[in-house]
């Protein structure tokens, strides 16, 4: 018999997880389609990256993001898993160059920070088509990169 518990207080599997991001199970085919599909037309920010890469965000969401709303409230905890986030890949991205590397950590702070002033806002794209609504989202990854990149070059110099 199924649970009769909210789903949000029963802490799901990776699979459950991915199939409930991408309307796939795990590793099927047409799971990054489905991803890319969902995350591009999603209506709100913080709706792109609900979708956008389920197996990194179920960790994110599991050991990062969770256990900081046990002591904090949304926005803080957003804040702090993104910027976690961007120092993994940091990290990973000075292993692979065996340098300094601080364009993500700057990136995925300012993300983050764009995610709550747009919930603040309540902005949504939900009246715009796909296509606008993915020339949105772009828009927002290119110029918050754009902005990190400035930062980076500032922290590097």
């Amino acid at each position: 018999m199924p649970s009769l518990a909210h789903p949000v207080e029963r802490r799901l599997s990776l699979a459950e997880y991915v199939r409930r991001r991408t309307g796939r199970p795990l590793g099927a085919p047409g799971s990054l389609t489905a991803m890319l599909r969902r995350a591009f037309g999603a209506n709100t920010l913080a709706g792109f990256w609900r979708y956008w890469n389920p197996i990194f965000g179920y960790g994110l969401s599991r050991f990062v993001y969770t256990p900081l709303r046990a002591w904090t409230s949304h926005g803080p905890a957003l804040v702090v898993t993104f910027v976690v986030c961007g120092v993994l890949h940091d990290v990973v991205t000075m292993l692979v160059r065996r340098g300094a590397a601080f364009l993500f950590t700057p990136w995925f702070l300012i993300i983050g920070l764009a995610i709550l002033i747009a919930e603040r806002f309540s902005f949504t794209v939900r009246a715009l088509p796909f296509v606008g609504r993915t020339a949105v989202h772009l828009a927002v990854l290119v110029s918050t990169f754009g902005i990190a990149r400035l930062v980076e070059r500032l922290l590097v110099a």
